[in-house]
């Protein structure tokens, strides 16, 4: 059974081993979490979720990020620029992170290949960067609970108003935007694998589902999780974040 998503999402882990900015906005930054002994050949950076909305940060993916860590991976929670935040929404949010993985490649605490794991707005940041050339040389991406097909969420009220805010309005006012941002039309380049709880009651298994057909291809996969609702794959005490630690040590393989 999940667990009550506020206790979750408020769950604070120990101080990251440093933080590095990416750029010059405060919110430009990534955490470092480095394991006592590193013994997974992958650095994971985590993109957290809380559809692109200010209110959520960096802070609530802490615990997860650690439990990589704790794993044997070398971590990085990126942060980035939100719509309402000065540069942040579209296009300046997927451009926050692009800036973010490259000072990761270059960071010479983080030597290793890099996989993303994106947590529901995450998901789509994840799926939208795996398409890009930029992402040659990732192992992969993982979305957990991805809001990966923006036009069905918008349809369906997935996070309420958060997609129309994100890409300044419905399909019909900005299709530049949703042509440019929606994982449904961008085929991965690299290994993408999705990971959704069947009974996920904020973001819809449906959404992982119409991906996965959209890109019928052997490096796009869906595990699909029976319970965990929508938090139990951040949540390092639920049985389902071990369907998690598995997608990414299959990339790391």
């Amino acid at each position: 059974m999940a667990r009550d998503p506020i206790q979750v999402l408020d769950e604070r882990a120990a101080p990251p081993t440093r933080t590095s900015s990416y750029g010059d906005d405060p919110a430009q930054v990534y955490d470092l979490r480095l394991p006592e002994r590193v013994t997974r050949g992958l650095t994971v950076v985590v993109v957290h979720g809380g559809f692109w909305r200010p209110e959520y940060d960096r802070e609530h993916a802490g615990r997860q990020a650690q439990a990589f860590a704790d794993t044997g991976y070398p971590t990085a929670v990126v942060e980035y620029r939100r719509p309402g935040m000065p540069g942040g929404g579209w296009p300046g949010t997927p451009d926050d992170l692009a800036r973010a993985v490259a000072a990761i490649r270059r960071d010479p605490g983080l030597d290793r290949p890099c996989v993303l794991v994106g947590h529901s707005a995450g998901g789509q940041l994840v799926t939208w960067a795996a398409a890009q050339s930029w992402a040659h040389g990732l192992r992969g991406v993982v979305s957990l609970a991805g809001v990966v097909d923006l036009p069905r969420a918008v349809e369906t009220g997935v996070g309420g108003d958060a997609v129309t805010t994100f890409l300044g309005g419905r399909p019909a006012d900005a299709p530049d935007a949703y042509a440019a941002a929606d994982p449904m039309r961008l085929p991965p380049a690299i290994p993408t694998l999705l990971v959704h709880a069947r009974d996920d009651d904020v973001v819809p298994f449906e959404l992982s589902e119409r991906y996965v057909a959209a890109h019928h291809a052997p490096t796009v996969r869906l595990t699909a999780v029976a319970e965990g609702g929508h938090y139990g794959l951040i949540d390092p005490e639920h049985p389902a974040f071990a369907r998690v630690l598995d997608a990414v040590d299959l990339l790391a393989s």
